[in-house]
């Protein structure tokens, strides 16, 4: 199994040549799970400049409102309802939600230490038919600077990964403001970095855009923070709508 490591100086720069990386050297394998075959590799990606811009690839599935509203479900919850409904077993809000109050009193106990860990993994995930992808968020202060390095055991490269690092960067930010730090590196690990084989045609059309030299970036500060406010309302509604069904 290859084992990647990029990086770059904006989480686009590193997004990107993580795909580069993977198109290049990957395994063709079974995914006996979802009856279909994969192309992976383990792949680690830094974004030495997590919140630099440009900041948002053009390489996704969605946008602005998809966007921001995963940002909302991840460091607001706004759907762990549907855990408690039973119609998830869980969210990454819901797990991570007592813990982070835990990591800021312990980076402020002592900013040197190495223990500010979020563990996602739940007990449950071994009986589940869909354990958490995202394993775990460990947060070091080194240089005055809050470092974020997360880990996810499956990671989906052409429509997943962006999207999780865009959000996790933002949790970062948010910690880092209230500790009164400023934000250091973002380091994205994936044991399996993987694209479907029903996606292949899209990664390849990815990696060529990349390889093209075409603009695939767009700045958040100014062009994409309005578009994901503009969006708030809409996702407000539509998350009205799903807590009055029944």
């Amino acid at each position: 199994m290859y084992e990647l490591f990029v990086t770059g100086e904006t989480l686009p720069d590193a997004y990107h040549s993580a795909l580069l990386a993977l198109h290049t050297r990957n395994s063709e394998a079974m995914c006996t799970d979802y009856d279909t075959r994969q192309k992976e590799a383990s792949c680690t990606f830094v974004a030495e400049r997590p919140l630099g811009e440009p900041m948002i690839s053009r390489l996704f599935i969605g946008d602005a409102r998809a966007l921001e509203q995963y940002r909302q479900e991840m460091l607001d919850g706004i759907l762990d309802f549907e855990v408690d409904r039973g119609n998830w077993e869980y969210t990454y809000h819901r797990r991570m939600e007592a813990q982070i109050p835990w990591v800021i009193g312990e980076l402020r106990r002592n900013p040197d230490s190495r223990r500010a860990v979020i563990s996602i993994r739940g007990g449950g995930d071994m009986e589940s038919g869909s354990p958490a992808c995202l394993q775990s968020v460990h947060y070091l202060i080194r240089g005055g600077l809050l470092h974020c390095k997360v880990l996810f055991r499956s990671n989906d490269a052409t429509k997943a990964a962006f999207m999780n690092a865009f959000a996790l960067v933002m949790l970062q930010k948010r910690v880092a403001d209230t500790l009164g730090v400023a934000v250091g590196s973002y380091t994205h690990r994936a044991n399996s970095f993987h694209v479907y084989e029903r996606d292949w045609p899209m990664f390849d059309g990815y990696v060529r855009r990349i390889n093209s030299g075409a603009n695939l970036t767009y700045s958040y500060e100014g062009e994409w923070d309005a578009l994901m406010e503009e969006a708030k309302p809409e996702i407000a509604e539509t998350v009205r709508q799903l807590r009055e069904e029944r």
